[in-house]
């Protein structure tokens, strides 16, 4: 049994810490990293629309239409990072008939898993607000094309 606890107790110092901090020199992470790989995290869960409330996503899609813009990855990602910690909160969009449940749990366990895994840091929490639900016809609505004119 001692030996047991032993193993966890190495396991545990040995962890995240030393992989950001060693006698060579500190790693320090900005919150657009954290932000971008959680963004990608959860845009790989399937079930998610968007990410980003209204306001967001309409900037979003102006950026996008400007030449040689780049697609924001962080958009609808705030965090917080510290020295060991980071929390998410994540603002989407779901597809409509998918479990809301399941699919927070999904990229809970997406974002928390790439997160740690690219950056040493241990994920506090991963707050997931859902703003909406899309519904596929209404893109028909949009690309539907406008009416003539009735008058010339």
């Amino acid at each position: 049994m001692s030996q047991t606890t032993d193993k966890t107790s190495a396991v545990v110092t040995s962890a995240k810490p030393g992989a950001l901090s060693s006698t060579q020199g500190t790693t320090t992470i900005a919150d657009t990293v954290v932000s971008k790989i959680a963004g990608i995290a959860t845009r790989e869960v399937n079930g998610v629309y968007a990410l980003g409330g209204g306001a967001s996503r309409a900037i979003g899609a102006l950026r996008e239409r400007i030449p040689g813009a780049t697609t924001n990855h962080a958009q609808g990602v705030s965090v917080e990072v510290g020295e060991k910690q980071a929390a998410v909160d994540i603002d989407l969009i779901a597809e409509y008939g998918v479990a809301i449940a399941d699919l927070a749990a999904g990229v809970r366990r997406n974002v928390i898993a790439s997160v740690e895994r690219m950056t040493g840091l241990q994920v506090t929490e991963v707050n997931i607000d859902v703003n909406d639900v899309h519904i596929p016809s209404e893109d028909d609505d949009e690309a539907e094309p406008a009416k003539p004119a009735r008058v010339q």
